[in-house]
C-alpha cells in the first residue's frame, strides 16, 4: 500500500510542478522510456527459458483476449452513452496507447480524439492503481489484462514488483502483441 501512496504523490508532485514551473523536457521523456524497457529487458534477460516456454500458450491468447475485451466494452459504452458504435470501438481498441489513440482518432474528431486520449490515458492510471491491490487477490497473469498495451512498457515495472519473472515475461509479451496490432485494427474502426 505504501508503494500505492508513493506513485500518487509522484503523480500530484508532477502535476504540481508542470502548472508552476512548465519545464521544458523535449525529448527526455522519451529517453526516459528507453532507459526503462532497457532495464525491462535486462530483468526479462535473467529469466530462465523453461518459464518462458512455461507461459507461451497463455501469452499468445491473452493479448486477443484483451483486445477483444477492450472491444466489448467499447460496445457497451457506446449503448451505455449513445454514442456511435464507430467511436465506443476507435476509443477501446486504444488499449490504453493514449499517445497513439488519441491524436489518430482526433485527425477525424477532436472532441472523440480528447476521449480516446483521456479514457486510454485513464486505463494506464487504473492499472497504477490497481494491479498492486488486485494482484494478492487476483490470478497475476489474467490480471496483467487490464494494462492493455502499456504492459510492455510504463506499466511494466508495477506488474514485476508486485508479481514474478514469469508474469513480467507474459506482462512483455502481452503488451509487444497488442502494440504491434493496435495500429492496424484502430484505422479500420475509423474507416468504418
Amino acid at each position: 500500500m505504501r508503494f500505492l501512496y508513493l506513485v500518487l504523490a509522484a503523480l500530484m508532485a508532477g502535476l504540481i510542478t508542470g502548472k508552476v514551473f512548465s519545464p521544458d523536457f523535449g525529448n527526455l521523456y522519451e529517453l526516459m522510456l528507453y532507459i526503462l524497457i532497457l532495464f525491462i529487458g535486462i530483468d526479462l534477460g535473467m529469466s530462465s527459458i523453461s518459464e518462458v516456454r512455461r507461459v507461451s500458450k497463455f501469452v499468445v491468447l491473452l493479448p486477443f483476449s484483451t483486445m477483444l475485451g477492450s472491444l466489448l466494452g467499447g460496445v457497451a459504452a457506446s449503448l451505455i452513452l449513445g454514442i456511435s458504435l464507430k467511436w465506443g470501438l476507435a476509443v477501446s481498441a486504444g488499449c490504453g496507447w493514449y499517445s497513439l489513440t488519441g491524436p489518430l482518432i482526433g485527425q477525424y474528431s477532436a472532441a472523440y480524439g480528447a476521449l480516446g486520449f483521456l479514457a486510454n490515458l485513464t486505463r494506464e492510471i487504473i492499472t497504477v492503481i490497481l494491479y498492486p491491490i488486485a494482484a494478492g487477490k487476483i490470478a497475476k497473469e489474467p490480471l496483467v489484462s487490464i494494462g492493455g498495451a502499456t504492459t510492455m512498457d510504463t506499466t511494466l515495472p508495477i506488474i514485476r514488483k508486485f508479481s514474478d519473472s514469469e508474469t513480467a515475461v507474459v506482462a512483455f509479451v502481452h503488451g509487444f502483441i497488442l502494440t504491434a496490432t493496435i495500429p492496424f485494427i484502430l484505422p479500420l474502426i475509423l474507416q468504418l
